[in-house]
């Protein structure tokens, strides 16, 4: 007969101090996140406060434009954004109309936000419009600024007369109203998005909860952290930026999360004790988190090495986001998970059976994916090269996609009164008026740019900047500057700025069509011999459009021998990466192939920014690589436990649901950037969501396991498992 003794004082403390470190490390984790989400919650309102929608800020330093835009503020000693209003009557304007005009222009700067020099109200030629230039200050809220105003001109305004506000200042109160609704509309929507998919996926009703906190908790940090890093200048952010932050956080974390608890779901049906199973979970999901949140990292860090601001700043401010995202994955949610336990899954706990589980061999016995893993069983070739050839026939969409940029116009969706006062004005003046080119060059070569300028078919007039003008600048012919005013005024001299002066040209079309493109293309090659820069809104347009596609064509190659690289170390592999990247790459081309189509013969878009494919670039390759590293992970966990082909049938029917649930969640929460109403950020949520969807259900469900059986081992060459077959 056993005895059985008391533990001793030793062990019985070993036992205290486990069971209170199993206490204190979650609650003080989950503690910790707290104080981080409540400082970082309030932040979500003050976005506005460190970011910046000026599409100059985001140039190179050495780009005509950017140097132009900032002398602008030397030659006229104000960081003003010009607003133009134009007064448009049904019949033709009379003196009095005229002069009730003007005294509302002059009464302008009795508005907050509006400065001083306002134009005098010029009338059209077939007198049937009038148009007033006037400042709004650079500290001023814009978009505020921008209604007051033209309620304020409309009130004043004559009956019959109907009062717009365009020029930049009207087009950049478009884009602050469109980037409105990033923190409340867009996150409520994606917020909702992923709730509904986590309680179809769980049918539980706390650990949707668990698991959307874990993704909430992850963005409010992420946002802290930026938003100071933003304040102390830094980083440069925008609306665009931060909107594709909120969404890549929230998507990554929810996927991280998924595939964290389905490993938690699979260990408590093996095991009773609650922080086994976690620490098991834990060590099942550290590599494929820490590869696909690394792969992100370093794709998204690659925009680094891009001209333009918009780009490079996105990388950080995204990986920041990811690193977050890991983290709360890693540390927050275990957590919780530790302190629910099973009650985490009601109604729905999971059985303890280790006998159901031993028998199963850690194989699902039925199924969706059990199914379609013994159809990859049986015709695996049939599947990949059918597979491939639909995608191969969607890819020649890309053909019809055209994605050299749009006008600034057509940026904001839905109705504009920048972009219907940009028409009236058009129909009525010049059509870059308001908006000319900037043109700075030597004091000693004025007249000699000016006659360029005048010999151009898309010039419509010339001006000097001049402090002795009343309106600020005066006219420049073939026979030099002109005097403003009375006869007998003096001829005006120029402000000049280091030996530099600042010409103004009035384009004859819009600044942001093709036309007036064309024109400053020209001019700049015609005034290449005397030094001079151009700068402006076409010309801003212009160079950030260059920019755009010089970093398209550097960066998507970079990305792709970095993730294969990323691939490589994780999979000890060489073939298996090529492969991986491959079947990506033709699942990116298929995407941008039938968004093209969609694009334009459904939406009717007028195009697309350079950036677009780019942008999509980086979110599929980077993120849709993710669910491959997911899937082939565990396919080689299994392969070293019963063979590569038994490997991958049991790697897609484990994964398969998790997947399929990430990638449903991912392509929900960058479809909810469609509720913003900027062209970039719909067509971007297009891309990305249907591509997610495309990796998930053809390519990564079908394509890639159907590959890698048909080939076998050798799909680990050069590595040891893939000369030995168990």
């Amino acid at each position: 007969m056993s005895r059985t003794t008391d533990p001793t004082p030793a062990t019985r403390a070993r036992v205290r101090k486990r069971s209170w470190a199993r206490v204190f490390i979650p609650v003080a984790l989950i503690l910790v996140w707290l104080v981080g989400a409540s400082l970082g919650g309030p932040l979500f309102g003050k976005v506005d406060e460190v970011s910046s929608n000026d599409q100059t800020s985001y140039l190179p330093e050495s780009a005509d434009a950017t140097e132009v835009q900032q002398l602008l503020g030397e030659f006229n000693d104000t960081d003003a954004i010009p607003a133009i209003a134009v007064f448009v009557g049904d019949d033709e304007l009379s003196d009095a109309d005229v002069e009730q005009i003007s005294d509302a222009v002059a009464d302008a700067p009795d508005i907050e936000g509006i400065g001083e020099d306002v134009s005098p109200a010029l009338v059209s030629e077939d007198g049937l419009a009038a148009q007033a230039f006037i400042p709004v200050l650079g500290d001023a809220e814009l978009g505020d600024t921008v209604t007051e105003l033209e309620t304020e001109l409309q009130d004043a305004a004559p009956a019959g007369v109907t009062v717009y506000i365009t020029g930049p200042a009207g087009f950049s109160a478009d884009l602050v109203a469109g980037f409105a609704g990033i923190d409340g509309l867009l996150l409520g929507v994606a917020l909702l998005a992923v709730l509904i998919i986590l309680v179809l996926v769980y049918r539980s009703f706390l650990l949707p909860v668990v698991v959307l906190a874990t993704s909430l908790f992850a963005l409010c940090v992420a946002l802290l952290t930026v938003w100071w890093l933003a304040k102390a200048e830094v980083l440069l952010l925008s609306g665009q930026t931060q909107g594709i932050l909120f969404i890549l956080v929230i998507g990554a974390a929810t996927d991280y999360a998924l595939l964290f608890v389905a490993r938690f779901r699979e260990e408590l049906r093996s095991t009773k004790d609650t922080g086994a199973a976690v620490l098991a979970a834990w060590k099942g999901s550290f590599e494929p988190i820490l590869a696909s949140g690394g792969t992100v990292i370093a794709g998204l860090l690659c925009l680094l090495l891009s001209d333009l601001k918009s780009n490079s700043t996105l990388g950080p401010v995204a990986s920041i986001g990811i690193v977050f995202a890991m983290l709360a994955a890693l540390t927050l949610l275990p957590s919780l998970l530790l302190l629910f336990g099973r009650a985490a899954f009601w109604p729905r706990r999971p059985a303890f059976e280790p006998q159901v589980v031993a028998a199963e061999n850690g194989m699902p016995s039925q199924g969706l994916w059990v199914r379609l893993a013994r159809l990859i069983s049986r015709r695996p070739r049939v599947i990949w090269i059918v597979t491939t050839l639909v995608l191969l026939v969607g890819a020649l969409g890309v053909t019809q996609l055209n994605a050299s940029g749009v006008p600034q116009s057509d940026l904001v969706l839905g109705s504009s009164q920048a972009r219907d006062g940009q028409e009236v004005l058009g129909e009525h003046f010049p059509g870059g008026s308001g908006s000319p080119a900037y043109v700075v060059v030597a004091e000693d070569s004025l007249q000699d740019a000016a006659d360029i300028l005048l010999a151009s078919d898309g010039v419509e007039s010339v001006s000097v900047t001049s402090a002795d003008s009343p309106s600020g600048s005066a006219p420049v012919t073939e026979d030099g500057i002109q005097a403003v005013g009375a006869p007998g005024t003096p001829v005006p001299e120029p402000t000049t700025v280091d030996g530099d002066v600042l010409l103004q040209a009035t384009l004859s079309d819009a600044a942001d069509s093709d036309a007036a493109a064309s024109t400053v293309r020209e001019l700049r090659t015609e005034l290449d011999n005397l030094d001079a820069q151009v700068g402006g809104v076409t010309a801003t347009a212009i160079d950030t459009n260059d920019a755009s596609i010089h970093d398209r064509n550097l960066i998507i190659p970079v990305i792709l021998v970095v993730i294969m690289v990323i691939l490589m170390l994780l999979l000890r592999s060489i073939l298996a990466p090529v492969l991986l990247i491959l079947t990506t790459v033709l699942s990116f081309g298929t995407a941008m192939g039938v968004s093209a189509l969609v694009f334009n013969g459904i939406f009717d878009f007028p195009g697309a920014d350079p950036a677009v494919p780019l942008y999509g670039f980086v979110f599929l390759v980077a993120l849709g690589i993710d669910y491959n590293i997911f899937l082939m992970t565990r396919v080689r966990e299994e392969s070293l436990k019963h063979g590569t082909r038994e490997g991958i049938l049991r790697g897609l029917a484990i994964t398969g649901g998790v997947i399929t649930s990430a990638g449903l969640v991912l392509a929900a929460t960058f479809a909810a950037l469609s509720v913003i109403p900027i062209l970039f950020l719909v067509q971007l949520a297009f891309i990305v969501a249907f591509g997610v969807l495309l990796d998930t259900f053809v390519v990564r469900s079908l394509l890639v396991p159907a590959l890698a059986y048909d080939i076998g081992r050798a799909i680990w060459w050069p590595s040891k498992l893939g000369r030995s077959e168990r």
